[in-house]
C-alpha cells in the first residue's frame, strides 16, 4: 500500500508540474508577443530618425510619453489587477463551506503559523477560522518542488512535518520549519514567484488556494454587513431611512464586546452613544434617592436597544446599563449619526460647477470630430510603447491644428491577458466623463485586429516626471496639483465612480500646467452604499481594505489621496519596500506607524493622516459633506477654489511644449476594415 501511494503523490506531482510548466510557457509566449510588439514599434521610431525625420526634443518626448500611457518604460510600478471573485451568493456559499476535516494539533499549528504571517495575523478570529477550515493537507516527497521560481500561483502553504529549501536564481536563502507560512502574496493576486521551495525531507503543508480564501473573507464581511443591515431596519426610528443610508451606517456601526458584570453605561453619566445589542443581554437598573441598592427596571435582549436619545442631543443617563454575561452590541455616537442621516454625497456641491467648465470645454470638440474616421488622422509620433499598447500623437490630416492622442491596443494581447472586461469598462466610463480635470476621451474605433482610443493630448508630462526633474515640491505646488485631483475624484464620485490607481504617473499636465488624471483601467462604477471586491491598483497605495479582501468603495481613492500628498512633498512612499509583502503590512498597520520628514509641516500631516485613516468610513471626504471637508482642511486655507475650477489660477509650472505639427512622421491609420465605434463590446 505504501508503494502504490507513493507513486500517486509522485504522480500528482508531476502532473502539478506540467501544469506549471504550460502556464509559464503561456505567459513567456504572451511575453514574446508583447517584445515582438514592442521592437517593431522602436524599429518603426528607428527609421524614422534615420529619414531626418524633426521629433520633440527630449524632455518634451519624455513628458509625452509619461502623459499618455500608465504603463511606460520608467514607470515605478505597475497597476495591479486580480480577477474579481464571483460574488454570486450560491459560489460565495460554496467556497466559504469548503472544509477539510484536521486534528487539534493542526489547528493549532496553523493558527500560530498565521499569528506569524505579516498579512494573515490582521484578520479577525471569525475570518482566522473559515481560512483554516478551507485548507487541506498535502504530502511532498524528498527532492519535489512545490514552487517554482518564475511561475505563477494561487496558492499558500502552511509546514507542518518536515523541512524545505528556499532558493533564489539557484541560491539557498532560507530553510523553512515547520509553523512557518510561505506563498501567502498568491491569495492577493496572480503575482510571479521570485523563488523556488523544494523539500529536503519528506513534508507535509496545508495548503489555501486564493478562491477559497477570497470566498471566505468575502462571505464574512457580507454576512457581518447584513446581520449589521437587520439589526438596524429593526429599530423603528430607522426603517423610514433610505436603503443606501442604513448600508452606510451599518458601515459605520462599531462592534463592542462586553464581559459580565461590565458597565456599558451609569446612571448621571453624559452620553451620546446609540446601542443595539447584537447577542446577549442587558440589566437595565435604577438607583433612586433613599436606596442603598439599585432596582432592575428591565431586560433587553438581542435585536434590542438603549441609548436612543443620545442620538438627538446631549443626553444624561437615567439608568445604569450592565452586561448580564457575554455581550456584543452595535455602537454609533451621536455626530457620526448625524452626518449619515445628513446625507453623504461626495463632492456634489461642485458638481454644476464642474459641468459648465466642462461643458466649455466639450463644445469646442463636436463639429470637428463628428464625422471623422480613422483614417481621417496623420501619425505624428509615437509616443510611448507599453505592455500590450502604443500611444500616438496624431493631427487631422485636414490640417486643423488640435493635436490629440491615440491610444491603440492589440486585441488578442487584451484578451490574453485576461483584460478584457477592464478595457471595456473604462472605455464606456470615460466616454460619459466631461471634467476638465479628468483627460478626455473623443471617440472609439476599431477594426480586425486593435482598438483605438482618441483622446486629449496633454503634453506636459506627468507628476512623476516632474517629481524626478525638481524633487519634492513645495507647498503651494503641492496644493495646487493636488486639489486638480480633489475636483476630479469629486465628479467620478459623484457619479458612483473608483479610480483606484490614484499616483503621480496617472495624473498628467495640460499645455496651461493644470492636472488631469489619466484613464485607468481600474475604473469601476459601484453602486451607492454598495462595495465591490477586486484586488486592485499599485502597490505602495492600495488601501487596506483591498488588501484584506473586505470590500471597498469610493473611500479607498482618499487613501490613495493621502498617499499622493506624501509622495508630492517628500519624493518618497509612506508604505514602500522591495519586498511587496513587506509593502502591503505597512500599509495594513496604518500612516500611524509612519515617521514624517521635515518636509512635510504639521497641517500637511494632519491632511494626510485624516485621509489615510484606517476604517474607510473615518477618513476626510467620506461624511456627509465629501470633498467640501477636505477643501475646508488647514492646509488649503486661503486656496481658491472656485478660481481653480475657472483656471485663472496660475499653475506652479507652464510646460514648454515644442511644437509637433511641422514635423510627421507621415503614417496614418489604414481605411480598409476599419469602422466607427460608439462602444467596444462587440470585439
Amino acid at each position: 500500500m505504501g508503494t502504490l501511494r507513493d507513486l500517486q503523490f509522485a504522480l500528482q506531482l508531476k502532473i502539478e508540474e506540467l501544469r506549471q510548466r504550460d502556464t509559464l510557457i503561456d505567459e513567456l509566449e504572451l511575453e514574446l508577443d508583447t517584445k515582438d510588439e514592442l521592437i517593431r514599434r522602436l524599429q518603426e521610431e528607428l527609421d524614422r530618425y534615420r529619414a531626418n525625420v524633426s521629433l520633440p526634443g527630449a524632455s518634451a518626448a519624455g513628458a509625452a510619453c509619461s502623459t499618455q500611457s500608465q504603463d511606460k518604460q520608467g514607470a515605478k510600478q505597475n497597476t495591479i489587477i486580480s480577477e474579481s471573485f464571483a460574488l454570486e451568493p450560491v459560489t460565495v456559499a460554496l467556497v466559504s463551506q469548503r472544509s477539510c476535516d484536521k486534528s487539534q494539533e493542526s489547528q493549532r499549528l496553523i493558527q500560530a503559523a498565521f499569528s506569524k504571517n505579516d498579512l494573515l495575523k490582521n484578520l479577525d478570529e471569525e475570518e482566522i477560522r473559515g481560512v483554516i477550515a478551507c485548507m487541506y493537507p498535502t504530502t511532498i516527497h524528498q527532492g519535489c518542488s512545490v514552487i517554482q521560481e518564475g511561475t505563477c500561483g494561487a496558492q499558500a502553504y502552511v509546514l507542518e512535518e518536515g523541512k524545505l529549501d528556499m532558493t533564489k536564481d539557484g541560491l539557498r536563502r532560507l530553510t523553512i520549519e515547520p509553523e512557518s507560512m510561505f506563498g501567502e502574496l498568491a491569495l492577493l493576486y496572480d503575482c510571479t514567484h521570485t523563488f523556488s521551495v523544494s523539500a529536503e525531507t519528506d513534508s507535509k503543508l496545508w495548503v489555501i488556494d486564493r478562491q477559497s480564501y477570497q470566498g471566505v473573507l468575502v462571505q464574512s464581511t457580507l454576512s457581518r454587513l447584513s446581520h449589521s443591515v437587520e439589526l438596524l431596519s429593526s429599530v423603528p426610528f430607522l426603517q423610514p431611512l433610505p436603503e443606501d443610508v442604513i448600508m452606510k451606517m451599518s458601515d459605520l456601526v462599531e462592534e463592542m464586546h462586553y464581559a459580565e458584570g461590565d458597565y456599558i453605561f451609569r446612571q448621571g453619566a453624559a452620553g451620546d452613544t446609540f446601542y443595539i445589542i447584537s447577542k446577549g443581554q442587558v440589566k437595565v437598573m435604577e438607583k433612586k434617592a433613599g436606596q442603598e441598592e439599585p432596582t432592575v427596571l428591565s431586560r433587553l435582549s438581542e435585536r434590542q436597544w438603549f441609548g436612543e436619545k443620545a442620538l438627538w442631543g446631549e443626553d444624561i443617563r437615567t439608568a445604569s446599563v450592565i452586561a448580564a454575561g457575554e455581550l456584543t452590541c452595535l455602537v454609533i455616537d451621536r455626530e457620526t449619526f448625524k452626518d449619515i442621516v445628513g446625507g453623504f454625497v461626495f463632492g456634489c456641491g461642485q458638481e454644476v460647477q464642474q459641468s459648465q467648465e466642462s461643458k466649455s470645454e466639450s463644445e469646442k470638440d463636436p463639429d470637428l470630430l463628428s464625422s471623422t474616421r480613422l483614417s481621417d488622422f496623420q501619425i505624428v509620433c509615437t509616443l510611448a510603447v507599453g505592455e500590450f499598447r502604443h500611444v500616438d500623437l496624431v493631427q487631422l490630416k485636414s490640417g486643423a491644428k488640435p493635436l490629440f492622442a491615440m491610444r491603440v491596443l492589440k486585441k488578442r494581447l487584451i484578451l490574453t491577458s485576461g483584460q478584457r472586461e477592464h478595457i471595456l469598462r473604462e472605455g464606456r466610463i470615460l466616454m460619459e466623463t466631461h471634467c476638465p480635470f479628468i483627460v478626455r476621451l473623443y471617440k472609439t474605433f476599431r477594426d480586425a485586429e486593435c482598438l483605438f482610443s482618441l483622446t486629449e493630448a496633454c503634453l506636459g508630462g506627468s507628476l512623476s516626471s516632474l517629481l524626478a526633474d525638481r524633487g519634492y515640491l513645495e507647498d503651494y505646488s503641492a496644493r495646487f496639483y493636488t486639489a486638480c485631483v480633489v475636483e476630479a475624484l469629486a465628479y467620478l464620485h459623484c457619479r458612483g465612480v473608483i479610480y483606484r490607481d490614484v499616483k503621480p504617473e496617472n495624473v498628467v499636465l495640460d499645455e496651461h500646467g493644470y492636472a488631469k488624471l489619466i484613464g485607468s483601467r481600474c475604473v469601476k462604477r459601484v453602486d451607492m452604499g454598495k462595495k465591490t471586491w477586486t484586488f486592485c491598483g499599485t502597490l505602495g497605495y492600495i488601501a487596506p481594505e483591498i488588501i484584506l479582501n473586505r470590500g471597498h468603495n469610493v473611500s479607498a481613492d482618499l487613501w490613495s489621496l493621502g498617499v499622493l500628498v506624501f509622495e508630492l512633498l517628500s519624493e518618497r512612499l509612506p508604505f514602500s519596500n522591495s519586498d511587496p509583502l513587506k509593502s502591503l503590512s505597512a500599509a495594513i498597520g496604518g500612516i500611524e506607524q509612519i515617521d514624517f520628514p521635515k518636509t512635510i509641516g504639521k497641517s500637511a500631516s494632519s491632511l494626510i493622516k485624516k485621509l489615510c485613516r484606517s476604517n474607510p468610513s473615518e477618513r476626510l471626504g467620506s461624511q456627509r459633506n465629501g470633498a467640501k471637508d477636505i477643501q475646508k482642511h488647514k492646509w488649503f486655507e486661503g486656496f481658491n477654489w472656485d478660481g481653480l475650477c475657472k483656471r485663472i489660477l496660475n499653475p506652479p509650472v507652464i510646460p514648454r511644449v515644442k511644437h509637433l505639427t511641422d514635423s510627421t512622421s507621415g503614417d496614418h491609420y489604414t481605411e480598409s476594415s476599419v469602422e466607427l465605434s460608439t462602444n467596444w463590446d462587440d470585439f
